[in-house]
């Protein structure tokens, strides 16, 4: 897989928007957003895109649930 470096804004609707125009015509693509350190998404965010990317799909499958309530500790703050 090769790596492009380019430039992008995302626009008022969440879309990406690419600077300059690619030779890249009905192609899949995967892109690593790197954002500014003081434009942090909020846990929600996070949540709401780990929930709908089909890297996970995976997890829904009845082999991985492995583990009960009972396996676990609670967090303690």
């Amino acid at each position: 897989m090769k790596a492009i470096e380019l430039k992008a804004n995302i626009d008022e609707n969440g879309q990406l928007k690419v600077d300059t125009p690619l030779k890249l015509i009905n192609t899949r693509v995967k892109i690593i957003l790197l954002s500014p350190e003081d434009n942090d998404f909020d846990d929600d965010e996070w949540l709401a895109g780990i929930s709908a990317s089909p890297a996970f799909d995976f997890l829904r499958e009845d082999e991985e649930d492995i583990y009960t309530i009972a396996d676990g500790k609670p967090i303690e703050q």
